[in-house]
């Protein structure tokens, strides 16, 4: 097995660290042909390079930590690659095409349609002209990048499901103004042949009623595609297990990935509860899950290091990269990486960093 040089945080790329040597088995193991990794070195080469006298302990000194290294790079689980970013919160973030030309992201949620259960269905893209995310959803989805569409958002928005109708009638208007259904009379504010991949639930405000049903309403819309599932279903919960307002609409079991928020005031998330913390929480999520893809997700603005440590955003992407990260990707449904938001990514370049770690 060849074995390239890696780079990793603060340490430069022309030493081979045990870290990056963890990395490198750790990708080859997803291969098929893959069956190990063999170390070759004559005896008599080792005992060139060392000072007099030479003894076995020397030599055992040398290979143990190197065979307890190749040992953890088989324990760590797959990497994916796979991000996903919230746009849609912030007029400078650049435009829907833009954030999907960089080559970062695999999947783009689009925040939030925040109105909706009592009659009125709106969303706010704070400032986005509506008229042209239209064919900038069509530009993401010919690059095989998934455009969703978050229904909820932050504490205070004007939503909720009053009833089993308010479902029903939600349902129905994501339908037919943003996914694949064509109702005449019914506005769509992306355009008329623009239509999203999917609903998020960013739910967050409110009571938990009547999300199950809207969630069983939704899926049932499959049924008018043939061999592919065209309104894929996700949820974006805070950390702490379970959350109040979605754990009824996640025992349904129709979302094929679960964007677990380890940021903001939470004593799970990353900031607040270090990566014991999002390693306990983490290991619920997964656990209650098994049929759900889960994702990391994290807020590049957060520059806060977790165990009272003080130090920069680079701190913070070091604790990730050498802590946390190795622990959530043993998980067997270990997804990705979830990044909140596109306005903080495109300002501290982070998912630049992280796109060849998730």
């Amino acid at each position: 097995m060849h074995t390239r040089k890696h780079a990793t945080p603060y340490q430069p790329t022309e030493y081979l660290t045990a870290a990056s040597l963890s990395v490198n088995v750790s990708s080859s193991a997803n291969y098929s042909l893959y069956k190990g990794l063999c170390i070759c070195q004559h005896l008599h080469h080792i005992q060139s390079q060392l000072t007099p006298p030479t003894t076995m302990a020397s030599l055992a000194a040398l290979l143990i930590p190197l065979s307890l290294t190749l040992l953890l790079a088989t324990a760590m689980a797959k990497q994916t690659g796979q991000l996903t970013v919230f746009w849609g919160r912030n007029a400078n973030e650049g435009t829907l095409r833009e954030t999907c030309d960089t080559g970062l992201y695999n999947t783009v949620i689009i925040s939030f349609y925040s109105v909706f259960g009592h009659g009125r269905y709106w969303g706010d893209l704070s400032g986005h002209p509506l008229n042209t995310i239209g064919a900038d959803i069509k530009h993401c989805q010919s690059h095989n990048i998934l455009v969703l569409l978050s229904i909820g958002g932050d504490v205070g928005r004007d939503y909720s499901l009053p009833s089993s109708q308010s479902a029903a009638d939600v349902a129905d208007n994501l339908w037919n103004a943003h996914l694949g259904g064509r109702r005449p009379g019914v506005f769509r504010p992306f355009g008329g042949d623009a239509a999203v991949d999917g609903i998020d639930f960013y739910i967050d405000s409110g009571g938990p009623a009547h999300y199950d049903e809207l969630a069983r309403r939704l899926d049932g819309y499959n049924k008018f595609y043939r061999g592919r599932k065209g309104v894929r279903l996700t949820a974006t919960p805070r950390c702490g297990f379970p959350d109040g307002k979605l754990d009824r609409a996640l025992r349904t079991g129709l979302f094929e990935r679960i964007h677990v928020r380890f940021y903001g005031n939470d004593t799970c998330s990353f900031g607040k509860g270090g990566t014991s913390g999002v390693a306990e929480a983490w290991g619920k999520w997964t656990v209650a899950y098994p049929k759900s893809e889960v994702y990391l997700g994290l807020a590049p603005a957060e520059s806060g290091v977790p165990e009272g440590a003080q130090g920069t955003v680079a701190v913070y992407l070091k604790y990730l990269y050498y802590d946390l990260l190795p622990k959530v990707q043993k998980a067997p449904n270990y997804g990705g990486v979830m990044v909140w938001d596109r306005f903080a990514d495109k300002k501290t370049r982070w998912s630049s960093v992280v796109k060849g770690w998730a």
